[in-house]
């Protein structure tokens, strides 16, 4: 049963995103260079997001205890509020290159942001221990190619992306 709650997430990561500009996905997929280290963290973001979309197949939503439960739709429905707001504004292409209206006032990785508010929603709605350290461990490791896609922005963007990361955090 918990595996109704992907089909939200790739609704709107994948075809509303397409909808709004086919060739969004094709950026959101965008793999910038990395360092050796960061290839490795790559493949652990990788596989973990993989164990966490498996465990997600794999096991149910647990009603009680009913705090719990209510904490879990709360989260969820944050998290798909956050993506949904997050490929929106993505899928709309910049003048300059890269976004900053929108929910990317608050934030330069609001997606990266809504995905972990999801599966933490899911962790919590399934009471999974193991789902919850494959988020952590998603967590962890996306955050390496945040640093990778941030050196190749200030690469490509200059001095308007510095001040753009003066004015606005990392995640939230």
């Amino acid at each position: 049963m918990a595996f109704l709650l992907l089909i939200p997430f790739f609704f709107v990561r994948f075809f509303l995103m397409h909808l709004l500009d086919p060739a969004a996905v094709s950026r959101a997929a965008h793999c910038p260079p990395m360092s050796k280290g960061e290839w490795v963290a790559y493949w652990i973001c990788q596989l973990s997001n993989m164990a966490i979309f498996l465990n997600i197949l794999r096991t149910n939503l647990y009603t009680t205890p009913l705090p719990v439960f209510r904490a879990g739709i709360l989260v969820y429905l944050a998290g798909m509020t956050l993506l949904t707001f997050s490929v929106i504004h993505f899928s709309i292409p910049a003048g300059n290159g890269f976004r900053q209206t929108g929910v990317y006032r608050f934030s330069r990785n609001p997606m990266y942001v809504s995905y972990y508010v999801v599966f933490l929603g899911c962790a919590l709605l399934n009471q999974s221990l193991l789902l919850l350290i494959l988020v952590l461990i998603f967590q962890v490791s996306g955050h390496w190619l945040v640093l990778a896609e941030e050196r190749w922005c200030l690469k490509q963007f200059g001095g308007p992306y510095r001040q753009y990361q003066k004015r606005v955090r990392r995640y939230l």
